[in-house]
C-alpha cells in the first residue's frame, strides 16, 4: 500500500468548533494507522486531524451545509474569501455583527459563494465563545463575544487551508453515507456530537438537528459494520457508560482534554474523553 501522508508542514483549523481537536491530535495521532487508503471524515468540523495528516486521498463531509459551504469556497476562491473578510474587520463593531447575522439568517440570497464562506468566518470567530448554535428553524442565534480584538482573518492560514483541501471531496451529508464508499484499507474518523455527561450538557445544536440515543446507536452499528469489511477505524466520544457499552469488543483508551469551547464557563477545562479503535 502506498504511503498515505504528505510529509509537509499541516495546515490548522481555520473556524473554531465545539469538540475541535486541536488539542488532542498528539493522542489521535498516535492511534491512526501509519498507512491506508483512502481518508474519510463524516463529522469534519473543524477539521483538525485531516489538517494535520494531510492524507492525499481524502472525502470530508458534514451535516453542517454552510461549514461544507465555507470550506468549498476557501478551497476554490481563497483571494475572494479574504477580499470579503478584510470588509468584515474594518467594520466589525457590536451594530454591525448583529446586522450581518440577520442578513445570514434572512439568507443572503444574492450573496457569491466566497461572500457567505467569509460572513459564516466573520460570524464563527466574532460571536460568544466560538460557538456556532442555530436554533430548530436553523438561525444561527449565538449573541457577539467580548473579544477586544477578535481573529478575523488570517489570510496565510486560509491560504494554507486551501492547498490542503485542494483536491478533496466536500460533501454535506448524513455520515452513513461513508458505508456506501469505504472500503478494506481505508481509514474511517468519526468526531460526532458528544453523548451527555449530564442531564443538561447536551451540545448538539450545531445544525438545526439534534444528535440523540438513536443516532449515536446507528453510529456505533456503522462503526462496526466499517470495521468488520476492513477499514481502520477511530472514533471520538465523552467517556460516559453509554459509550463503552455502545463501543463495547473495541480497544477503548480514556483520554483528557482540555475545551474551551462551550457555552457555560463550568464545562470548561480538562474533561474525561474516550478514544476508540478497532483492530489494525
Amino acid at each position: 500500500m502506498a504511503p498515505a501522508l504528505l510529509r509537509r508542514a499541516a495546515p490548522a483549523p481555520i473556524v473554531k468548533w465545539a469538540g475541535g481537536k486541536s488539542k488532542l491530535l498528539d493522542e489521535l495521532c498516535a492511534r491512526a494507522p501509519t498507512s491506508f487508503g483512502r481518508y474519510f471524515e463524516p463529522f469534519m468540523g473543524g477539521g483538525a486531524l485531516f489538517f494535520r495528516l494531510r492524507p492525499v486521498e481524502a472525502t470530508l463531509s458534514d451535516r453542517n451545509e454552510a461549514l461544507i459551504e465555507c470550506y468549498r469556497a476557501v478551497r476554490d476562491e481563497v483571494d475572494d474569501v479574504i477580499d470579503a473578510l478584510v470588509r468584515h474587520r474594518a467594520r466589525h463593531r457590536r451594530e454591525y455583527y448583529y446586522d450581518v447575522r440577520d442578513a445570514w439568517n434572512a439568507g443572503m440570497r444574492e450573496a457569491t459563494s466566497a461572500e457567505r464562506a467569509a460572513t459564516f468566518i466573520y460570524l464563527n470567530k466574532t460571536c460568544y465563545n466560538g460557538l456556532w448554535r442555530v436554533n430548530s428553524q436553523g438561525e444561527f442565534n449565538v449573541p457577539m463575544g467580548r473579544y477586544e480584538r477578535p481573529a478575523i482573518l488570517d489570510a496565510a492560514a486560509l491560504h494554507t487551508a486551501a492547498g490542503a483541501l485542494r483536491g478533496r471531496a466536500l460533501l454535506a451529508r448524513p455520515f452513513e453515507a461513508v458505508l456506501d464508499e469505504a472500503d478494506a484499507g481505508d481509514f474511517v474518523y468519526f468526531d460526532p456530537p458528544y453523548v451527555p455527561v449530564g442531564a443538561t450538557a447536551d451540545f448538539t445544536g450545531y445544525t438545526a438537528g439534534r444528535f440523540g440515543l438513536a443516532d449515536q446507536e446507528r453510529l456505533a452499528r456503522a462503526f462496526r459494520e466499517l470495521a468488520g469489511r476492513g477499514c481502520a477505524v477511530m472514533l471520538s466520544n465523552s467517556d460516559t457508560p453509554l459509550v463503552r457499552r455502545l463501543y463495547a469488543g473495541f480497544r477503548i483508551d480514556r483520554v483528557w482534554c482540555s475545551r474551551a469551547v462551550n457555552s457555560r464557563a463550568d464545562r470548561r477545562g480538562e474533561v474525561a474523553e474516550v478514544i476508540v479503535t478497532s483492530r489494525y
